[in-house]
Order: structure tokens, then C-alpha cells, then sequence
């Protein structure tokens, strides 16, 4: 019986790149999605050289990542190489061979259009009906960063540092006074003169650690921070905020910051109901996010939460919780277990980054019968209350009452950082710098959320909807641009300019306006 064999690799075959290509293919999809997008308007660079070689248009080259990104292409060189031997890279690019430096450029000067371009798509994503607005998750996962453990500090590491090179310089020294020979003498200088060298250097990054008013300095990206991955391993990374609409399971935002989801509650949701331009929206997050001031902030912009709520930090020492002590919120007062009324001192102090009320009655505390059970402090017994006790109590009700509706969180945001870090292998950034690493985030996100629209729709019903973008407006909007533009640079929010397409029954939403 004969093998099954190939073609004959010296004859000439006839063939079209467009047969190559599977009709449902990732890169026919981007093809057109990128086809529809409104390039100079979201930022992206279009210069055009008086001399020499003309450059390559930035549509190609964002066609280039989009497919790369999702098929763990990222790096400059791996598309530089794909260019040449993938079938796909060659029809999408129509045989285009950008070089690693011209790739790696296109990605390093465009990062603030690459998050246009992820918002842009984001709102259209909401005239599709695809987002609502009504309910997102937030939630955050972590990356690594272009930046050895080695090379971040804080000041008990360089302490550390300093003091084992102190220790060595001493023994040197010693070992100097005990030297009997000029050559071991010389050798021993050397090593103390390197000591030193060391030691300044680690003074050096003292000073940039004093002056950058930080905890911790990283020296290969100043923007890179200390985290805890996961199972208390600690690396240097950046801990990526990522907001995702409960619809249809879409990402909406995203941001990085500080090392944890502390401080990211409020600008994460705030910012989210701006772009999607909704005027009440629910908000569910972990107990990480659970934080008085921000909830606090959410509500009074018309944000639910349904924040995890955190145990009190009151000490197990076997004496009366905070929690047995009644607040009466019409009189600001306490009520203790023993039936005597704390009054507020009117003030708020500072504790830590915290701000607090403080409520007390010493006098009745001397002659309490239950004292030894309530406090061994001199004076009494102090309570100390949240300004946004109040925000954190609402919170903790409204998640207690419904804890299904709560766990739907993980149902709508933790598939998704699976799929970016397992499949797609997102798991550390090749950038340097907070800016240019949401670059890579934008990219990943823009992927997912076209890669998300091909499971809603069939491939078929996609191709038609981004055939269906003609973006026409532009020669119908430049009358009123310079008008536009002074207008819209002052709102905060987001506006779709809906407009006709002549050649089709169809309703298409052109632009964002805020990008004008």
C-alpha cells in the first residue's frame, strides 16, 4: 500500500493567497475591523516622508498585532518572522515584510491611540447592544514587568545592603592590619575600594528613593512595582485593572496602578460609567476592593456596590467588639453594652490614610461595672468610627441580601483573565513604563472583545456588521471640527454622532465624539 504524498516541490503551481486563507479565519476578522476604524482620528501616526522610502501605513501594522497578540506573536521579531512564513500574515499584510525595528516603533509611539482605539471599540460594542452598562465586575490580575527582582528596592532592602557591606569592610580592614606583604595589603585596598564603590551606589538609589517620595524604586522601569503574584510569590510586575460588563461578558476598561485593588474602586467604576455614558450602573468586586472612601465616592455618583465586605479590625483580646456597642445615627452617638452613651468629640482625626470619629464617656467608664470586660485602657473605653462607616454598612447589606447576585462577579471577569494569561500567554509585559505597558493591555482587550463578538455571532453575521462601518463622515465633519473639538475637550462624557450611510437601509454609529 503507498503513503499519501505531497506536491512535487519544482513544479510550478498556480494559486491565489485568498483560497489560503479559511473564510472564518482570525485574520479575515481583523482584516475588516481594522478596515473600519477611524486610524488618524484615534491618533495613530501618518507621516508621510518628503524623501526616501515611503512608510508603511499604520493599518497594516495594527492588523499585524491584533493577529499576533492573539496568537502569542507579541514580540517584534516572532512578527518580523511571520511576515515571511505565515500564510495568513502574508495575506492580511498582502506580502508586506515590516522589519523588527519598524514593528517594535509602530507599538512603542502609538500607545495612546492603541487605548483610543480600545475605547472607540468599546462604545461601539454599546450601540451594538452588546455592553449595557448595567452591571460590570471589577477585578484585577498581574503581570510581570521588564525589571529584575534584583533591581527593585526599598529602604529595608538597601538598609539590608548596606549593612552586609559595612560588615565586610570591617573584616577587610582587619584582615589589613594583620597583612604582613604589600601585595596583600593592595589586594585587601582593592577590596575595600570596591566595598565602597558598592555602598555609594546604594546611597545613590537612597537619594532617588527618598526623592520619589515611593516605598519602593524599580531601575529598569521606574513604573514597575513589587507584587505578589500568586501563592505569596513575590516578583516585580504590574497589577492590571480590568472592568468587564456583565451582558456578555465584554471588557469595558482598564488601568494600572498601586500594587493592589485598594484605591482602584471609584476610578475604575466612575470611568467606565463615563465612556459608556449610563446614569446608574451596578458594581461588583472582591473584598480587596472594599474600601469606605470609594464606596462612599460610587454612591453619590449613582454606583451600587456589591464590595465584599471585610471582617472589622477590631482585636480578638476577649473584649467587647466595636460590634456591641449601638450607633444611633439620628443623635451620633453609642450605645455600650452597659446602657451609657458615648458622644462624638465632634472632630475628625487622621489615622493613617484613614479618617475617623472618635466617641467616648469617661466618666461613666470609671464606675462601670462591666469595665474589665470592655477595655483595660486608663481613661476608658474610645470608639473610633469610619467617616464612610455609614457607605461600608449600606455596602455589607445590599451584599448580604443577595449573595447570588454578588457571585455572578466571578462568572463575568475571572473567565476572561484565563483566557489572556493561559491561552494567549499574557502573563508578562514586553514593555517598559505604565503607558506603553496598557499599550500591550489595550491590544490584548481589543483582541479578546473581536475574538468574544465571533463566538455571539456567526462569522458570517460579523463580517456584515464591520463590512457595514463605511466611515463617510469625515469630509461631512470638517466644517465643524475646530467647534467640535473646543466643545467636547470640556465634557465628560462620551458622544455618538449617528449618521446615514447612503449606500445602505442600515443605522451605523460613526464617532466618538471625544476623540475629536
Amino acid at each position: 500500500m503507498d503513503f499519501i504524498k505531497g506536491f512535487d516541490r519544482y513544479q510550478l503551481q498556480m494559486m491565489d493567497f485568498n483560497s489560503m486563507v479559511s473564510p472564518d479565519s482570525w485574520a479575515r476578522i481583523v482584516d475588516l475591523f481594522v478596515e473600519m476604524l477611524p486610524l488618524q482620528e484615534l491618533g495613530f501616526k501618518q507621516v508621510l516622508a518628503d524623501e526616501g522610502r515611503p512608510p508603511f501605513h499604520p493599518s497594516d501594522l495594527l492588523k499585524l498585532y491584533l493577529y499576533g497578540y492573539k496568537n502569542q506573536l507579541r514580540s517584534s521579531r516572532k512578527l518580523e518572522h511571520a511576515c515571511k512564513v505565515n500564510l495568513e500574515v502574508i495575506w492580511l499584510l498582502k506580502g508586506l515584510r515590516p522589519s523588527a525595528r519598524k514593528i517594535a516603533y509602530f507599538r512603542k509611539e502609538n500607545a495612546d491611540a492603541f487605548k483610543k482605539a480600545f475605547r472607540f471599540f468599546v462604545v461601539l460594542l454599546k450601540d451594538w447592544e452588546l455592553i449595557s452598562g448595567e452591571v460590570i465586575a471589577i477585578d484585577s490580575f498581574k503581570i510581570r514587568a521588564q525589571n529584575a527582582l534584583k533591581n527593585n528596592f526599598n529602604q529595608k532592602k538597601i538598609d539590608r545592603h548596606i549593612d552586609y557591606i559595612d560588615s565586610k569592610i570591617n573584616e577587610y580592614q582587619k584582615a589589613l592590619e594583620l597583612a604582613d606583604s604589600e601585595t596583600v595589603k593592595q589586594e585587601i585596598n582593592d577590596k575595600i575600594a570596591y566595598q565602597n564603590n558598592k555602598k555609594d551606589n546604594y546611597k545613590n538609589i537612597e537619594k532617588q528613593l527618598q526623592e520619589s517620595g515611593e516605598s519602593q524604586i524599580s531601575l529598569s522601569d521606574p513604573d514597575a512595582k513589587s507584587v505578589v503574584l500568586h501563592r505569596n510569590i513575590v516578583n516585580v510586575g504590574y497589577c492590571v485593572q480590568a472592568g468587564c460588563d456583565a451582558n456578555n461578558n465584554l471588557f469595558v476598561n482598564n488601568d494600572t496602578g498601586t500594587v493592589n485593588d485598594t484605591h482602584a474602586l471609584s476610578p475604575m467604576a466612575l470611568d467606565a460609567k463615563e465612556l459608556l455614558g449610563v446614569q446608574q450602573m451596578d458594581c461588583l468586586t472582591d473584598k480587596g476592593y472594599t474600601t469606605g472612601k470609594h464606596i462612599d465616592i460610587c454612591s453619590k455618583n449613582n454606583i451600587i456596590t456589591y464590595s465584599s465586605p471585610k471582617e472589622h479590625s477590631s482585636q480578638k483580646n476577649g473584649l467587647f467588639d466595636m460590634q456591641d456597642f449601638q450607633y444611633n445615627k439620628s443623635e451620633d452617638t453609642y450605645t455600650c453594652p452597659n446602657n451609657q452613651t458615648l458622644a462624638g468629640t465632634g472632630n475628625v482625626y487622621n489615622k493613617g490614610s484613614h479618617k475617623v470619629k472618635h466617641y467616648k464617656n469617661f466618666k461613666a467608664c470609671k464606675t462601670c461595672p462591666i469595665r474589665e470586660k470592655c477595655t483595660a485602657a486608663k481613661n476608658g473605653r474610645l470608639i473610633e468610627r469610619s467617616i464612610y462607616q455609614e457607605a461600608l454598612e449600606n455596602n455589607e447589606k445590599r451584599v448580604n441580601e443577595n449573595p447570588n447576585y454578588y457571585r455572578l462577579r466571578q462568572q463575568v471577569t475571572e473567565h476572561q483573565f484565563g483566557t489572556l494569561k493561559r491561552q494567549w500567554g499574557f502573563t508578562f509585559t514586553l514593555m517598559k513604563g505604565k503607558e506603553n505597558v496598557l499599550s500591550e493591555v489595550n491590544l490584548m482587550m481589543i483582541c479578546y472583545n473581536l475574538r468574544r463578538l465571533m463566538s455571539i455571532f456567526s462569522v458570517k453575521d460579523l463580517k456584515n456588521k464591520l463590512k457595514a462601518l463605511v466611515f463617510t463622515f469625515l469630509d461631512f465633519l470638517k466644517p465643524f471640527k475646530s467647534i467640535l473639538r473646543s466643545f467636547y475637550k470640556s465634557q465628560p462624557f462620551s458622544f455618538l454622532l449617528k449618521h446615514k450611510n447612503k449606500t445602505s437601509s442600515n443605522e451605523v454609529y460613526l464617532f466618538d465624539m471625544s476623540y475629536i
